[in-house]
């Protein structure tokens, strides 16, 4: 395993001129020995170009990659101990299960006894042993991609053990096995695991830390707790949580906040905020239903009320804004049109300026 230090950008147009040009903008990040990271982030914000980055399948504009200290920028991605996982199966059809799982022991020649047994322990903790056997060309696209990920998993020396998207063609029950089986095989082999998703269920379940990426640049690092709670970024609260981050306008001045709609809060006690026009977020979980007049809580209108089994989503309208609220079954809500007090002030809320997080 190693220690992966970046200090780069990239841009695939050969004389980048602005932000937009970038594919990944100037970043510094640390992927530390053992750590099970992930890279979350829409389509296109940057997350398979790093990870190519730093397995050498591309080489940055500008910048370098360390690992371990020891500059790997130009070196081949076979100098570099890695092993990749991709979107798709990359299998042998005409080996069986178990010598797919061989193949990448047998290429660096490792003692045939060591191979069996390697392959044997990879093999149960995929739930594969029963399949060792059978032709790879007979199994499904489920099968197919748990060989890839043992393949990955099988080499015990590798630098880095690097997943895109790796789960994109596994079927959904066994999705959930397999992240379960992911955390597994790290807490006992303490591979350096880099898994790129845009999944957020998949990153949170999965990893330690995860790296939550926009417009080719990383606007949070931090764990699952940190991201949910305390958003870094506008972003962040959007896109992490279902529904994301109640993101509402708000001016403040004189000890109060005030809303588009005229309703102005009274901050409460030990609070300080800086004045002018900042935003408010609060988490629909953190949202709850309060009678109007108490502090920190406003009118707002009914506009649909969900039942989703486990909760029920209730959504309401302030002014331009709409806010939804989170809320268990044993809550007895009202009909579209009624006027209720939402809590939208207390421990839980956050105020963003620029869209960063103050």
């Amino acid at each position: 395993m190693a220690r992966i230090d970046l200090d780069l950008s990239h841009s695939y147009v050969p004389h980048p001129q602005s932000d937009d040009d970038y594919a990944l903008l100037p970043l510094k990040m640390t992927f530390r020995d053992g750590g099970a990271y992930a890279l979350l982030g829409p389509s296109g914000c940057g997350k398979t170009t790093m990870l190519n980055i730093i397995s050498g399948l591309l080489a940055p504009s500008q910048g370098t990659v360390l690992f371990d200290g020891i500059d790997k920028t130009n070196v081949t991605p076979q100098e570099r101990n890695i092993a990749q996982v991709f979107q798709f199966p990359v299998v042998y059809d005409t080996m069986t299960v178990g010598e797919n799982l061989a193949f990448p022991l047998r290429n660096r020649k490792m003692p045939v006894d060591q191979i069996k047994t390697r392959v044997g322990q990879i093999a149960e903790m995929l739930e594969m042993s029963h399949q060792l056997d059978q032709r790879a060309a007979g199994l499904s696209a489920d099968a197919k991609q748990k060989i890839s990920l043992g393949r990955g998993l099988v080499r015990p020396d590798v630098a880095a053990v690097l997943f895109d998207e790796p789960l994109t063609v596994i079927d959904p029950q066994l999705k959930w096995q397999l992240r379960r089986k992911l955390k597994q095989i790290h807490h006992e082999l303490k591979l350096t695991l880099i898994y790129v998703t845009h999944d957020q269920v998949e990153a949170l379940t999965f990893a330690e830390q995860i790296m939550v990426m926009s417009r080719g640049r990383v606007v949070q690092v931090g764990t699952p707790e940190a991201l949910f709670e305390r958003p870094a970024h506008t972003f962040v609260g959007h896109f992490i949580g279902s529904p994301g981050m109640n993101i509402v306008p708000v001016q403040v001045a004189q000890g109060a906040v005030r809303l588009d709609d005229g309703q102005s809060l009274a901050m409460p006690p030990g609070m300080a905020l800086v004045q002018g026009a900042l935003k408010l977020g609060i988490r629909p979980e953190y949202t709850r239903l309060a009678e109007i007049g108490q502090p920190g809580v406003v009118r707002a209108t009914v506009e649909k009320v969900q039942n989703i089994g486990t909760y029920q989503l209730l959504s309401a309208r302030v002014g331009s804004n709409l806010i939804r609220a989170r809320l268990g079954l044993e809550h007895d809500l009202p009909e579209s049109g009624a006027v209720i007090g939402l809590a939208l002030l207390g421990p839980h809320s956050c105020f963003y300026q620029d869209e960063e997080l103050i």
